[in-house]
């Protein structure tokens, strides 16, 4: 059997080596235009910015070393111009040799991956402008703040790559500005979990314009960037608005794509071209939790495509189970995970869900170095089940994103978080997990023990005559920060103070976390009152609130 690879990376090269621990005498050639077969590119804005100091690093397989180990035919700089799928040919150029030559297959599997979107946007050719997608552009950009010392740059997007490159670049000493179309950054997040997020970038000195995009680029001197709304001017520009999938070869012939321009395939990665596979950021993948197509392009996914393909070419039925969109990213020291839906894919699928926000530490507060994370679980009213979970933290953010990822693929309530046991020392966890603690709030809310309101539930309160407002909080904090119109009674004397608070009155408690108002929704509840406890407390409405408002003053200012 003969099976020709175009492109390598995570699913060609994982396909690639998969294929020959299954079948020794298969012979397989990987085409690759570039120079490099296997490299790193989750790694690429940490050589930009000094973490990964020699490009060396970046590089896990050389076309030598994957043949002395596959015994892998490794064509790089050998770029295909197109596929004859009845014919079962391709042909190829050599960008060395400079000379086009056709070979034949047996089986074809395709994994040219996504490359950079760079908008239809005046002057988005200039020298200084640059985009990321491999080690070359890496070098490139590394090479140009080395010699031409740009004292300032701007970011548009501010997805993943685009919030590690500002970190990055910021690193370096050079002044940095994200420019991000959507209200928020890192698309996969909610807003509300987003505000935290951009709180902590702007007190490392990163500038976010957001809700905004850039309509031309001009050079004077610099760059002069034409915003939708106001102008900035800096000395080099990073595209990083998103990727798409490169396809135009599989579309020249003829195999079937969505309306994303990705490449549609069955659970078996095989293409609509008989004896053609395809994985990696060029497929089309079923969203596992709502089976909708979808595209996300995550290296995770990726290799394992490619060893699913390897199976089905080599006759082990094998079959992908659908992406749910586990992630993380790192901002300066700050972890953002993120696993399976968010509240505005929920609402897409028209799912009914529920909600709860937690803040809990990342290990035991009595051991140094423990820091809060904030915590957000979504699960499906009819039958709890999770559905997705952000988590915006200093350290054990991953680690709990990990546990909740692998309860939604085994299709886990929420509830059964309450259960899982998990491994506890002070320097490491608590004795009640923060996973644990996202289960048994949602056990209390689903049981009908406590009812909750939430951050954007609180400016409706004035409109409502029998709600009451009521701040559980000590009095310095109560000094540092309230919402307004409240009734402020610390929880240690609420008891001796029931006469204060009006019969009648349906009560809005929060504190600082929503753990003490909680215990305040009881204590009242038990004494005939209607309650109701603030998701997450006054430290997420305050995030999000007051970020809003800076949002909104910035927009302003601005126009």
């Amino acid at each position: 059997m003969k099976v020709l690879i175009i492109g390598g990376v995570a699913g060609g090269a994982s396909a690639a080596a998969r294929l020959r621990r299954l079948d020794e005498g298969c012979e397989i050639i990987m085409f690759e235009r570039g120079e490099h077969i296997s490299f790193a590119n989750c790694g690429l804005p940490y050589f930009i910015g000094g973490e990964i100091r020699e490009e060396s690093d970046l590089l896990l397989q050389s076309p030598k070393s994957f043949n002395s180990r596959f015994n892998v035919d490794v064509r790089t700089l050998n770029e295909v111009q197109s596929i004859d799928t009845k014919a079962k040919c391709v042909t190829v150029r050599d960008l060395r040799a400079d000379y086009v030559y056709d070979e034949t297959y047996d089986v074809l599997l395709l994994s040219m991956g996504a490359k950079p979107l760079i908008p239809d946007i005046e002057g988005a050719k200039s020298g200084r402008v640059f985009a990321l997608r491999n080690v070359p552009d890496a070098v490139k950009i590394k090479k140009y703040i080395e010699e031409e010392k740009p004292g300032s740059v701007v970011v548009a997007g501010g997805g993943a790559i685009g919030v590690e490159m500002a970190e990055n670049l910021k690193g370096l000493g050079l002044d940095v500005t994200i420019v991000e179309l959507s209200e928020h950054l890192i698309a996969s997040l909610d807003g509300d979990m987003a505000a935290a997020v951009h709180n902590y970038m702007r007190e490392k000195g990163i500038k976010l314009i957001l809700g905004n995009g850039i309509r031309k680029i001009e050079e004077r001197g610099g760059l002069s960037i034409t915003l939708r709304e106001g102008t900035l001017c800096a000395d080099m520009l990073i595209m990083s608005v998103g990727v798409r999938p490169e396809t135009e070869l599989a579309q020249k012939a003829g195999i079937s794509l969505d309306n994303r321009g990705c490449i549609i395939v069955d659970s078996g990665m095989k293409t609509s071209a008989e004896d053609v596979y395809a994985v990696g950021d060029v497929v089309e993948v079923r969203d596992f939790l709502t089976g909708k197509a979808a595209f996300v392009p995550l290296a995770g996914p990726a290799n394992r495509q490619g060893r699913i393909a390897a199976d089905n070419i080599c006759g082990i039925r094998s079959l992908y189970g659908g992406t749910q969109g586990s992630s993380v990213i790192k901002a300066f020291d700050m972890t953002v995970a993120v696993t399976g839906l968010n509240e505005r894919a929920v609402e897409k699928a028209g799912v009914e869900y529920d909600k709860t926000y937690i803040y809990a530490g990342s290990h035991a507060s009595y051991y140094p170095g423990s820091a809060k994370m904030c915590l957000k679980i979504l699960w499906e009213k009819k039958n709890a089940r999770v559905l997705g979970a952000q988590i915006v933290g200093f350290g054990g953010a991953d680690k709990r994103a990990d546990v909740l990822a692998t309860a939604i693929r085994f299709g886990a309530k929420v509830t059964d978080l309450v259960n899982l046991e998990l491994c506890y020392a002070p320097p490491f966890g608590s004795a009640k997990d923060p996973v644990n603690m996202l289960g048994f709030v949602a056990e209390n809310v689903i049981s009908g023990k406590i009812k909750q309101f939430f951050w954007h539930d609180v400016a409706g309160l004035s409109y409502n005559p029998k709600a009451l407002l009521l701040d559980v909080r000590t009095d310095e904090e109560y000094s540092r920060g309230k919402i307004e119109g409240c009734m402020h009674i610390p929880l240690h004397l609420l008891r001796e103070n029931l006469d204060r608070i009006p019969a009648g009155k349906e009560l809005y408690i929060y504190c600082d976390s929503g753990l003490r108002s909680y215990i305040a929704c009881r204590i009242l509840r038990a004494k005939g009152f209607e309650t109701y406890n603030l998701a997450g407390g006054y430290r997420f409405y305050s995030s999000v609130v007051n970020q809003k408002k800076l949002e909104e003053y910035n927009c302003t200012k601005q126009k």
